[in-house]
């Protein structure tokens, strides 16, 4: 049984988590950043570097104290190397490097977006390779048939922003306050999801990917006119719309043992019982991480160390921090400027 020190700093939740190869979370420590950067409406790339430099030491020094072993009793160092903000993966990697060498363990540089596409595996031992994965969150939007571990085939992308991006520009047009998803969230609670006329961009396409600028356009036209309960309903509704026909369409020809949701975006109860309700109407399992390990936290990334560990992975002292880092660099290139990967 190996123990992994998993390290998060991609964003602006700082993290550090002790997992086991059994799946066993031994340890998760996690300091948010949301009072920082509530007054900006958004993060702040250099309060978050900052604010994760301060942070992870003692996060660091309270996962171990609380999985009662020292440093030199784990088995790897696994760490974000991006994507995300280039900064705070900056502290991360170089913390976990530096861990490594004064330990000697093997670095594990994970990619962020495997640390969400595997952590459905963390609570779930039955989930099987190759499932269908909707990766959707604030960075991403990105459909993968997750084949093991380092093997992913991208289907499909958003070639503008991402569908969390769009819930966090909707919850500031609409004064509602940061974080910017659970915030739609409520306020569509009290919502009418058909008051407001909003587009559902590519919906019906022959083009398998993601677009959600137009949406953000639409809402900004749309926020004067309408309650903020009603806009914050429709929006949500048109994103459950888009994500549940671009996945419909990407489930054609493909063969999956489950259908599963993973990030930010995933918490999203809307989100999750209309994929539920799809995975039920293709005769599939659906799959979701609880609601904390869909946010970014430190014991995916711990896990995805441990599942590559165990597939004999580990990463040189000089690999980079990355600001992109797609999970599939052979997939076909799309068109927008947007692209993220």
């Amino acid at each position: 049984m190996a123990l992994i020190l998993g390290l998060e700093s991609s964003c602006d939740e700082t993290a550090a988590s002790l997992v086991t190869s059994d799946r066993q979370i031994v340890a998760h420590c996690l300091a948010r950043q949301d009072a920082a950067h509530r007054p900006y409406g958004g993060v702040v790339p250099e309060i978050a570097a900052r604010a994760h430099v301060e942070a992870l030491p003692p996060l660091i020094e309270q996962a171990l104290a609380e999985g009662g072993v020292r440093l030199d009793q784990v088995d790897a160092i696994a760490a974000t190397a991006g994507p995300g903000l280039i900064g705070g993966v900056m502290v991360g990697l170089v913390t976990g490097k530096a861990l490594a060498l004064a330990a000697g363990k093997p670095l594990i540089a994970v990619n962020h977006l495997e640390g969400h596409a595997l952590s459905p595996r963390l609570t779930d031992p039955d989930l099987a390779f190759p499932y269908l994965l909707l990766l959707v969150s604030g960075g991403h939007c990105q459909l993968l048939l997750v084949e093991g571990a380092g093997r992913y085939r991208r289907l499909a992308t958003t070639i503008d922003d991402a569908a969390g991006e769009a819930f966090d520009k909707t919850a500031k047009l609409l004064g509602l306050g940061f974080p910017g998803g659970p915030a739609v969230e409520k306020a569509a609670e009290a919502g009418d999801p058909r008051a407001v006329p909003l587009p559902r961009p590519l919906k019906g396409s022959a083009e398998p990917h993601f677009s959600f600028a137009g949406l953000k356009a639409a809402v900004a036209r749309a926020a004067p006119n309408y309650p903020a309960a009603d806009v914050a309903a429709s929006f949500q509704q048109a994103v459950v719309d888009c994500l549940v026909d671009r996945t419909t369409r990407a489930l054609r020809g493909i063969q999956a043992t489950a259908l599963v949701v993973a990030g930010g975006v995933a918490a999203n109860r809307a989100v999750r019982g209309a994929l539920e309700q799809l995975a039920a109407q293709h005769g599939l399992r659906f799959v979701a991480p609880p609601l904390w390990l869909c946010t970014d936290n430190a014991a995916m990334i711990a896990w995805a160390g441990a599942e590559r560990f165990a597939a004999g992975f580990s990463d040189p002292l000089d690999t980079p921090a990355r600001a992109r880092w797609p999970l599939d660099p052979d997939a076909e290139k799309v068109r927008g400027a947007g692209v993220k990967a």
